[in-house]
C-alpha cells in the first residue's frame, strides 16, 4: 500500500543481501519506505529516484565509486551546502576513517552495519528531523578518535573557523556547546529553560554563522576549534 506521509529512503550498498534486509526492515514500519535502491555510487548518481529520498542508507566502501565520493557528488552538485537528502554512512568498523572522511564530505552521521534494527530504524527518523546528532555515542567515539587528525587538517582554515565561533552570541556558545555533545532540541531546551522553538532559531542561527551543513558539521568545527575536547 502507498505510504504518502513517509520517509523516502534510498539504499546504497552493493551487498544485495544487505540491501534486501535493510528494504525489509525499513518498509515493515508504517512511517518510512524504500524508493530507489543502487549497488554503488556510480549508480546512485545515476538514479533519478535518489534526488528524492529523504534519507539516504549509504555503504562506504563499494566497487566503482565509494561512499565518500558518492556522498559529495548527490550533496554538492552545485556546491549549495543545503540541498540534497540526509545521507547515514554505515560501515563495518567502529572508529573507521572512512566514516569520518564521509561526514567531512557532508554525511549526517554514520552506524555501523550490525547496529541493532531499531538503532537503524530510529537513526533514519532522527535524521529526517534533522533535531540531533545520530548514534551520539558511536558519533563521539569516532570524533574523540580522531580529533587530533581533524585538529591538523583544519589549521590552514582554523582563523575563520575560530572566527566563526566568536561571532557567536553567548547564548548561542552554550547552545553549541549543547550540540557538540550530542544533545536534542528538547533536551537543550531542557537544560537552558528555553522553549523549543527558541532553541530551533538558535540552533538555525548557529548553523549560518559556522556555514555548516547540519547539526554534525558543527559538532566537527566544535572539535577543530577546541570547543570540544576528547
Amino acid at each position: 500500500m502507498p505510504k504518502p506521509d513517509a520517509i523516502k529512503v534510498a539504499l546504497v550498498d552493493d551487498q544485495l543481501l544487505v540491501r534486501s534486509g535493510f528494504r525489509m526492515l525499513i518498509n515493515s514500519q508504517d512511517d518510512m519506505e524504500v524508493i530507489v535502491e543502487a549497488g554503488n555510487g556510480r549508480e546512485a548518481l545515476a538514479a533519478p529516484l535518489m534526488s528524492q529520498a529523504d534519507v539516504i542508507l549509504m555503504d562506504v566502501r563499494m566497487p566503482e565509486m565509494d561512499g565518500i565520493e558518492a556522498t559529495e557528488r548527490l550533496l554538492y552538485p552545485e556546491k549549495k551546502a543545503a540541498d540534497g537528502p540526509k545521507i547515514i554512512v554505515l560501515t563495518t568498523f567502529d572508529m573507521d576513517e572512512y566514516a569520518l572522511s564521509a561526514i567531512q564530505a557532508g554525511a549526517s552521521g554514520f552506524l555501523l552495519k550490525d547496529a541493532p534494527p531499531e538503532e537503524l530504524l530510529e537513526s533514519v527518523r532522527t535524521v529526517n528531523r534533522g533535531d540531533a546528532v545520530i548514534a551520539p555515542s558511536t558519533t563521539r567515539r569516532l570524533l574523540d578518535h580522531m580529533a587530533p587528525m581533524l585538529k591538523k587538517n583544519s589549521s590552514q582554515h582554523n582563523a575563520h573557523l575560530v572566527a566563526a565561533v566568536e561571532s557567536l552570541t553567548p547564548r548561542e556558545r552554550e547552545v553549541f556547546g549543547l550540540i557538540a555533545e550530542g544533545f536534542s532540541n528538547p533536551e537543550i531546551a531542557d537544560k537552558l529553560f528555553l522553549s523549543e522553538a527558541t532553541v530551533k532559531t538558535h540552533v538555525g542561527h548557529i548553523l549560518a554563522k559556522l556555514e555548516a551543513r547540519d547539526r554534525v558539521q558543527a559538532v566537527v568545527i566544535a572539535y577543530q576549534t577546541g570547543v570540544v575536547t576528547p
